[in-house]
């Protein structure tokens, strides 16, 4: 923007002391801004959002009779049960519960790479070397409680990407053992 400044030279008259005019200073601030946003604009474009990740889930084909009772046998070597509770309580065991092969007693876990996870990774490292078949490999059988909540679900999924577990189950079906085992844990 031009401006113009014309003196008149008004004031005193006579021969006092010739004082030069200060003129403000402005500084046009347009050409910053749209650079600003252009470079914002950039980066906004340019930069790679991250983007949620997923893990498949498979579940059963819908059973037109559901009175049919359908039950799966499987080797309690290869079997590991985790039971979630309330205030992120685990209880996990090798087999079926209270039997004397392979172990069945219950054991309490902490979620992490020193709890849960450790005991996952010892049992799919385990599994293959006493079935003798190396395409026989660990069956993780979760079992949440009506007081547990969805972030341990969540971390318990996530422990079975982490350890490569190659079948696991979320099961609602509670044995008379494991509901008393439940109810001490959701107490």
């Amino acid at each position: 923007m031009a401006e113009l400044n014309t003196d008149d030279g008004g004031g005193k008259k006579g021969g006092g002391k010739v004082r030069s005019k200060k003129s403000n200073a402005k500084v046009d601030l347009t050409a910053m801004v749209d650079l600003a946003f252009l470079l914002i604009t950039f980066f906004m474009l340019t930069t790679s959002l991250s983007k949620p990740q997923s893990m498949d889930l498979g579940l059963p084909d819908k059973d037109d009779d559901p009175t049919k009772n359908k039950e799966v046998k499987t080797d309690q070597r290869r079997t590991m049960t985790i039971i979630l509770g309330k205030d992120n309580k685990i209880k996990w065991f090798h087999g079926l519960q209270n039997e004397p092969e392979p172990g069945g007693s219950p054991t309490n876990a902490v979620y992490g790479k020193n709890g849960i996870r450790k005991e996952i990774l010892k049992r799919v490292a385990s599994v293959p070397q006493v079935t003798g078949d190396p395409k026989k490999g660990l069956i993780v059988i979760i079992k949440p409680t009506q007081k547990s909540n969805y972030r341990n679900l969540v971390d318990i999924l996530d422990e079975m990407a982490i350890c490569n577990v190659p079948t696991y189950a979320i099961v609602n079906d509670f044995s008379d053992d494991e509901k008393k085992l439940a109810e001490e844990m959701n107490k």
